[in-house]
């Protein structure tokens, strides 16, 4: 339960195009310093080229929105703006933007994980002059999670059990079956054509309505109530069942059903000469063999993902204090946003969900709120086991991250590298290869047994996604360097 903030946020940036307000990377004077609370000053200091730069931008701006008789759009002379609407008001927009430029590259320099809106004073330049402002913010909370090192995680066995085995391979024999008329009473797994009529509500209802219609007890119905009305039915019965409406909350639905025919599924037997025409193997053995391997497989996947999710729920329960309001509905937002999202790829628009489900915005939020605390503490939580562990996100580790991404992305490195920067997200991308390496650490490093309390290998089925494309991102930079080297060594001959 490693999340790719990054990965979420460059699917953003990519249908909306780069920041309308990128980060100015020009030298800034700040300084930090550390306050109680995990709250922290920011000092920054302007030079009054940069104000005065900014009010002369400000000016222009003014020129293009206002509308003066005897004057053009943009073409209003500077003079006559002052005298319209003051220079102070033209200081106070180009300080506007000056303070938040200016923080915006004063937070990305010194590396502050900020959490809120920062609280903003002015000290010098209000009026004139230089500008010196300070920035008072809250900041990402450092946690204790005592215990990390002790985690026990239970999986599942690994091994595929013959029942499992045996019911991939009846799935196959479902494929050829045939059935049979009987004349007993039906039972789970029969196949009853009837006569079905409904009503809703104790009218009757013509899309509830069908002759000769045929079920498979058990597979499923608008109302599971069928079920239990046909099991002991006999042809000629008439049975009457009810239920409520699965989608309209008040609604029932009532059906009578004249039950006409009851067959039973027979399945061909398991032999060689089915195996060979109905798969690309040859004996039954050999199907075994490999439906065995497929289904451990599969399990071995399932295992990895179920042990990042079960560690991610154990490091949440050894946060004991109460995570940030904003981190919780920053959370919560960004799952709304996912959500919407998926909703849209589906051709549903979000207030159509929330209409069909009967529920309104802040109550869906609410509901929300204890899963997104959770994903916050386990956030927090991974955070703190890299730093117990002296874990740290090298060169190489953003290089690699950088190249997967460009990749998935159809992206220049060099195009993302600069989109990183202007969107102020290169301190995200660092925090999520660190938590994923904080969660490889416990992956490699936590107890693991099956429900009987049995050891499981890790090497069993644990997979570290990255490492053959660590090796070879370290062979390519050890190449590099041989090259140099070499290129060197020919140029001092």
């Amino acid at each position: 339960m490693v999340q790719n903030t990054v990965s979420g946020k460059l699917e953003e940036i990519k249908g909306r195009g780069v920041s309308s307000t990128p980060v100015d990377f020009r030298p800034v004077a700040s300084s930090v310093d550390q306050l109680e609370d995990n709250k922290v000053k920011i000092t920054v200091e302007v030079d009054e080229s940069e104000v005065d730069e900014a009010i002369d931008l400000a000016f222009k701006k003014i020129s293009k929105d206002v509308s003066l008789p005897g004057f053009r759009p943009g073409r209003v002379p500077r003079k006559v703006l002052e005298a319209k609407f003051g220079q102070d008001y033209a200081r106070s927009e180009a300080l506007n933007e000056v303070v938040g430029r200016n923080y915006r590259t004063a937070v990305i320099s010194h590396e502050v994980d900020t959490i809120e809106q920062p609280e903003v004073t002015i000290i010098e330049g209000e009026e004139s002059g230089p500008l010196c402002f300070e920035a008072i913010v809250a900041t990402r909370p450092s946690v204790e999670v005592e215990g990390y090192k002790d985690l026990t995680i239970t999986l599942p066995p690994l091994g595929a059990t013959e029942d499992e085995i045996n019911n991939q391979i009846d799935s196959l024999r479902e494929q050829a079956a045939e059935r049979e008329e009987v004349a007993r009473t039906a039972t789970i797994g029969d196949f009853v054509t009837m006569d079905l009529s409904g009503s809703q509500d104790g009218e009757p209802e013509e899309s509830l309505t069908a002759d000769d219609f045929t079920y498979e007890i058990g597979s499923g119905f608008i109302v599971d109530s069928i079920n239990e009305g046909l099991i002991g039915a006999k042809v000629g019965e008439v049975i009457e069942f009810a239920g409520d409406h699965p989608n309209e909350e008040g609604v029932v639905l009532s059906f009578r059903a004249l039950v006409k025919k009851v067959e039973e599924k027979k399945l061909p037997d398991l032999t060689d000469e089915f195996v060979a025409e109905m798969t690309e193997f040859e004996t039954v053995n050999l199907l075994t063999e490999d439906t065995r391997n497929r289904i451990e497989e599969a399990k071995k996947q399932q295992s990895a993902d179920l042990l990042i999710e079960e560690i991610g729920s154990e490091l949440a329960e050894l946060v004991v204090e109460d995570p940030p309001e904003t981190l919780i509905q920053e959370q919560i937002q960004q799952q709304l946003q996912e959500m919407a999202m998926r909703m849209a790829q589906q051709g549903m628009q979000f207030e159509q969900f929330l209409a069909a489900t009967g529920q309104d915005i802040e109550a869906l939020a609410e509901n929300m709120k204890d899963p997104a605390s959770k994903v916050v503490k386990i956030d927090l939580a991974l955070r703190a086991v890299a730093g117990a562990e002296n874990i740290s996100v090298e060169q190489l580790d953003i290089d690699l991250e950088i190249s997967n991404l460009a990749e998935h992305f159809n992206q220049q490195e060099d195009q993302l590298v600069e989109i990183f920067h202007e969107n102020g997200q290169m301190l995200t991308l660092k925090a999520d290869l660190l938590k994923q390496k904080a969660m490889k650490f416990l992956q490699e490093n936590v107890e693991i047994i099956d429900p009987d309390g049995n050891p499981i290998e890790r090497e069993a089925f644990l997979f570290l996604e990255n490492q053959d494309k660590e090796e070879n991102m370290s062979e390519n930079v050890d190449e590099e360097s041989t090259t140099i080297d070499t290129e060197e060594e020919e140029h001092s001959e």
